[in-house]
């Protein structure tokens, strides 16, 4: 049998039926992809209205300052740490990251 050669274009080109055909090798089917983000994607949790707060204080920033980081307004940041409102889908999200890898990492 011959080897034959395959020429791409670019080098994403390229890099895909390789990554693709490396998942496959390690087992990893359509079935297995749930497993898959469940590791490498970061859990989102509920957050407690205390939780949010303390978060907020151990990144030594105001309120105003802690809204702007996540795209929120001041207002809505003091109901969430009152508990009259829960942070949900992108905010919640942007929560758990700053929990996980500090303020910075969302600026």
């Amino acid at each position: 049998m011959q080897n034959v050669t395959t020429r791409y274009r670019s080098q994403a080109e390229e890099a895909f039926p390789k990554t693709a055909r490396g998942l496959y090798e390690a087992g990893l089917r359509k079935r297995t992809m749930r497993g898959f983000d469940e590791l490498c994607l970061t859990p989102i949790k509920p957050l407690s209205p205390k939780k949010i707060r303390q978060l907020r204080l151990r990144e030594n920033a105001s309120q105003s300052v802690f809204a702007r980081h996540l795209g929120v307004s001041t207002n809505l940041i003091s109901q969430w740490e009152r508990g009259e409102k829960k942070p949900q889908g992108a905010s919640l999200k942007l929560l758990t990251l700053v929990e996980k890898n500090g303020l910075d990492y969302v600026a």
